[in-house]
C-alpha cells in the first residue's frame, strides 16, 4: 500500500500536507501536539485524528521523539531518537502554551548567569507539575492573571532553531531579587548582576513597585545602589523604592543569617556578602 492510500489523500493533498508539516517542524524543534495538529489542518480539510495518525507514524519511523504527554521533538536526519539533543530552553518553553523562561534560566539566556543550571523555571498561568527529561528539570511557577494574558515583561526571541518566550533582563532582575532561591542564592545573583552592563532602570523600578512588597522593593533598591554608577541609577529611582522599604529592620532573606544593618533599606545584610561584593566586578 502506498503513502497516498495509507493517509487517504490524493497526491496533491499529500504534497501540501508534507510541505505544511515540514515548514512547521523546521521552525519548531520542540512542539506541542495541538500546534502540530493546527499546522497540519492548515494545509486543508483534515481532521485531528488524521493529524494524530501522521504524528504517530512519525514517531514510529524515528522522525519525531515523544518527550512526554502532548510534547514532541524533531529528530534530525542521521540522528537516532535516543541520542537526539533537545535544547533545555525550548523544552521548558513548550511545557505549557504560555510558558515563559524565567529566573536563573533567563539570566542564562541573556548571557548574564555566573554559572549554568540543569533546572529551568518557567512562569505559566496553567497549573502543572515539575518534570525531568534526561537531566533537565522543568519547574513551573504559577503566575497571576487569566490564562490568555501575556506575561508582562516577556519577549519572544529566536533560539536554537526555534523560538522561546523569556523574561526581559529587567523583569528577570526583579524576579530573582523577589525570589532569590530561584536565582541561585545571593552569591550567584550578585555575581550574575555584576555581569549586566545595562538595564532600563525605569522599568526595573516600575516592576518592583507594582509588586507591592516592601522586602522586594528594598532588595531591588539595595541592588540598584550596588550598581549605581554602572547602570546610571538616579537618586529619584532609589527614593521611589525607599518609600516602600520595610518599616523595621528585616533580614535580606528567610535564612535570617546574622549581619549588619543597611539603614537606607532597613535590610540586615549577611556578614559574608560585603566581602563578596568586593570581588564582584
Amino acid at each position: 500500500m502506498d503513502d497516498t492510500r495509507c493517509y487517504g489523500y490524493n497526491p496533491t493533498q499529500m504534497s501540501a500536507s508534507r510541505t505544511t508539516v515540514a515548514a512547521f517542524t523546521a521552525t519548531q524543534p520542540v512542539f506541542r501536539v495541538e500546534d502540530f495538529v493546527a499546522a497540519h489542518a492548515g494545509a486543508g480539510d483534515r481532521s485531528p485524528a488524521t493529524s494524530l495518525t501522521l504524528l504517530k507514524r512519525g514517531v514510529a519511523s524515528g522522525r519525531y521523539l515523544h518527550l512526554r504527554r502532548g510534547l514532541y521533538a524533531v529528530v534530525q536526519p542521521g540522528v537516532l531518537p535516543e541520542t537526539t539533543a533537545v535544547d533545555p530552553l525550548l523544552l521548558a518553553c513548550a511545557h505549557t502554551p504560555d510558558a515563559v523562561v524565567a529566573f536563573h534560566a533567563a539570566l542564562e539566556f541573556h548571557g548574564r548567569a555566573h554559572s549554568t543550571w540543569s533546572r529551568v523555571h518557567v512562569w505559566t498561568r496553567h497549573r502543572s507539575k515539575p518534570w525531568t527529561w534526561r537531566g533537565v528539570e522543568v519547574v513551573p511557577v504559577l503566575a497571576a492573571g487569566g490564562v490568555e494574558a501575556v506575561l508582562p515583561g516577556s519577549v519572544t526571541r529566536p533560539h536554537a532553531g526555534g523560538i522561546v518566550r523569556v523574561t526581559t533582563v529587567e523583569r528577570t532582575l526583579v524576579d530573582v531579587l523577589d525570589q532569590p532561591d530561584k536565582g541561585g542564592g545571593w552569591e550567584e545573583i550578585l555575581r550574575s548582576l555584576g555581569m549586566i552592563e545595562f538595564v532600563d532602570v525605569d522599568a526595573v523600578v516600575a516592576d518592583a513597585i507594582s509588586r507591592g512588597r516592601a522586602l522586594t522593593a528594598a532588595r531591588v533598591g539595595w541592588a540598584l545602589g550596588l550598581q549605581k554608577a554602572e547602570w546610571h541609577v538616579e537618586g529619584g529611582h532609589l527614593e521611589s523604592l525607599r518609600q516602600l522599604r520595610p518599616l523595621s529592620p528585616t533580614y535580606l532573606d528567610s535564612s535570617r543569617v546574622p549581619g549588619r544593618l543597611d539603614g537606607a533599606w532597613n535590610l540586615i545584610i549577611p556578614e559574608a556578602l560585603p566581602g563578596l561584593l568586593a570581588e564582584v566586578p
